[in-house]
């Protein structure tokens, strides 16, 4: 299963994201529209054409602009997200390192783990449920609760005695209820807030003083652009996913103003509504994205070795500025957002621990833990 090229069409077919690549790479491309001015200002044609078309001349102008203001905004942020400091890439061993993917059994985080899996790199992988394929020589797999921090401490520890010190951390796992406010219990909000945001907490505890002592290592947080606008019906879970995106904000700021550790990546995903059984039943279906898309976006990110905030679709960076919108657009669309999770279902998958003191049968459990 190689990863995707940029340069095919996307699995989920012509999308808004389609055009807009394709506008940046040729309209707003300066290596297009720089040589045209060029030809135009010093070639006796290019003048002829030029004082015929002044309109166009102007919006080439224009177009270079933007492209290079486009470009120069996106080398600003690389430089500033990674501590100006050069590409790492070729500082990775990948015949050394070792990856930690929590909720790795099934979802994006069983692509995630099979995509390292091919290239051989030894890979750990937290999930409460067993895995749901056969794992390859290099991957290990550790059963865990993510709710559980007493779980996650002696998980790491056998983690870092059988496998040695990680060197990348995956937060892939995920949570979602699917309930208001009034419906949720105090065990459905706790659930959902230590799998999605504490467990981050603990597990980045557990591996990254020993990323920092040798200044090399990366953590990826997966998010969600629910973390910027939610829906009713998923307030924890969104509650939960802007936590986990403020987590990773201050973790990179802490990384360098702390630590003195600038080459610890640090890697944030954002990603808007994935067909998997986490989110069975949920109502948005414009812009849905396969597992494999984010899964492959989360690789390649590790794969470069460089810190991003990275958001897939790429048009769904406008969701990032809702809180910046008026407040009346603001009320609008997140009350708009309510028909979306009516039929929500969600994988379900059994905790038989924590139905134990309440007389359930472990198929009535509706707890969901796993990869997203």
């Amino acid at each position: 299963m190689p990863i995707r090229s940029d340069f095919q069409l996307a699995r989920e077919g012509v999308t808004v994201d389609t055009f807009t690549r394709l506008i940046r790479n040729t309209a707003l491309n300066p290596a297009l529209t720089l040589p045209l001015l060029l030809l135009a200002r010093y070639t006796s044609p290019g003048l002829q054409l030029a004082g015929q078309h002044r309109t166009a001349l102007t919006s080439v102008k224009a177009l270079l602009a933007l492209g290079a203001l486009h470009r120069v905004g996106r080398w600003l942020d690389d430089k500033v997200l990674n501590n100006w400091s050069g590409n790492k890439k070729d500082d990775w061993d990948w015949s050394k390192e070792i990856v930690v993917v929590t909720g790795g059994a099934d979802g994006i985080g069983k692509i995630v783990v099979q995509l390292f899996a091919e290239r051989g790199i030894k890979v750990a992988v937290l999930d409460i449920q067993p895995l749901t394929y056969e794992p390859p020589p290099s991957v290990s797999y550790f059963h865990c609760n993510l709710a559980d921090p007493k779980c996650i401490a002696s998980t790491a520890t056998e983690i870092k005695t059988t496998l040695g010190d990680p060197t990348v951390l995956i937060n892939n796992a995920g949570c979602v209820r699917g309930k208001s406010i009034l419906e949720s219990s105090e065990f459905d909000i706790h659930l959902t807030f230590n799998v999605n945001t504490i467990s981050h907490y603990l597990l980045t505890q557990q591996f990254l003083p020993s990323m920092i002592e040798k200044n090399h290592g990366m953590v990826v947080t997966v998010a969600s652009l629910a973390g910027y606008v939610l829906a009713p019906r998923m307030v924890d879970y969104a509650a939960s996913k802007a936590a986990s995106v403020a987590f990773h904000e201050g973790l990179a700021a802490e990384l360098s103003s702390l630590y003195n550790a600038p080459n610890v990546r640090t890697v944030v995903m954002c990603q808007g509504y994935t067909r998997t059984a986490l989110f069975d039943g949920f109502g948005a279906t414009a812009n849905t994205l396969y597992p494999e898309t984010v899964a492959e976006e989360i690789v390649k990110a590790v794969y470069r070795g460089k810190s991003a905030h990275i958001v897939v679709p790429e048009t769904a960076w406008m969701v990032a500025g809702v809180r910046g919108w008026p407040v009346s657009i603001q009320y609008s669309v997140r009350k708009g957002l309510d028909g979306i999770m009516k039929n929500f279902k969600g994988r379900q998958v059994e905790v038989p621990s924590e139905m134990e003191g309440e007389g359930k049968e472990v198929g009535d459990s509706t707890v969901l833990v796993g990869g997203e």
